[in-house]
């Protein structure tokens, strides 16, 4: 194989061994890890880019970094949500789009149930009562919030949405969900009305994808009909929640509190958000275990290596649909 016969495939965002070592030789990898390094490479690799891997949520592959690119074929994001690619300006020059759903849905699932008993039970700041010695002098006091009472609203019935349904049925507990239309199979009560459903329940979990149709919809008013009991746990995207409204509804007991694992401006989390008692903060770790991380890069590069093989990709998005031969 001679040097033009190779693919050139930039990886965009950290690379990691996976990435690294996964390609054989056919292909000549470049990476840029920010926007600045995009800049950085040489015209010819910009002439002769065709396929790219995008591999943090943070890097943002819009319209403009699309662009560059005029030999472009495919963009393999990773991570189940990509509203940091631009799916549309890719359909609209028919760029096919995947990402890697399925092989984290599990992970997510774990840790959106983890955290919203973490938050229930008060488990941080237990820890931190032991730590500090007082268990010594005096007994924890009883936690506010119970897995046991609850009546649970799930935003968003993916796959995800339903592998933490089935979760909080095996715990006996009250599922319900919200979606723009009811998921097929399902015996869960359908909400098409947000507001009517945080009235009818006192927890929300909130796992719909980012992007403009979901900005900011966990607002004031939906909090404000959660009411005083009021739990919300968000595992999908910061920009589905308004940080503010939520700041202000637990400062004035609207709502009792909040588990949260993702953030508006990540990695920049609000000083009123940590001074909190009432309110568990992870660093976006939904999918981070080694072993679901290493599922999602490997899907990353099988959907490069099966695109320039002339197979389908295995996980294309909605946006970009294999095209029916």
């Amino acid at each position: 194989m001679t040097a033009s016969e190779k693919i050139d495939l930039l990886v965009y965002g950290p690379m990691r061994p996976i990435l690294e070592k996964g390609f054989p030789d056919q292909f000549v990898v470049h990476c840029a890890e920010t926007r600045a390094d995009l800049e950085r490479l040489t015209p010819d690799a910009v002439a002769n880019m065709r396929g790219m891997a995008v591999t943090y949520h943070t890097v943002a592959a819009n319209r403009e970094s699309l662009a560059r690119f005029p030999k472009l074929e495919i963009v393999a994001s990773f991570g189940v949500g990509y509203d940091h690619v631009d799916a549309a300006y890719a359909r609209e020059h028919n760029i096919m789009v995947t990402n890697t759903p399925d092989v984290l849905t599990e992970e997510v699932a774990d840790v959106a149930m983890g955290l919203l008993i973490a938050t229930l039970r008060e488990f941080v700041k237990a820890d931190r009562y032991v730590r500090s010695g007082l268990w010594q002098t005096q007994n924890y006091p009883l936690s506010a919030g119970s897995l046991r009472d609850r009546k649970i609203g799930i935003v968003g019935m993916g796959r995800i949405g339903q592998a933490i349904a089935r979760r909080l049925e095996a715990s006996r507990v009250p599922v319900c969900y919200h979606s723009r239309k009811p998921a097929a199979g399902l015996s869960y009560k359908h909400h098409p009305d947000l507001i009517e459903m945080a009235k009818a329940v006192d927890t929300l979990v909130v796992i719909v994808p980012g992007g403009t149709a979901t900005h900011k919809m966990i607002n004031a008013e939906v909090l404000k009909a959660l009411g005083p009991r009021g739990v919300i746990v968000n595992v999908a995207r910061g920009s589905v929640l308004d940080e503010q409204a939520l700041i202000s509804a637990l400062k004035s007991g609207a709502i009792l509190a909040a588990g949260l694992d993702v953030f508006e401006q990540e990695p920049n989390v609000p000083d009123e958000l940590k001074a909190m008692q009432n309110v568990v903060l992870l660093p976006h770790i939904g999918s981070a275990s080694v072993v679901t991380r290493n599922a999602m890069d490997q899907l990353v590069v099988d959907n490069l290596k099966n695109w320039f093989a002339g197979k389908p990709p295995l996980t294309p998005v909605a946006e970009t649909p294999i095209k029916a031969s």
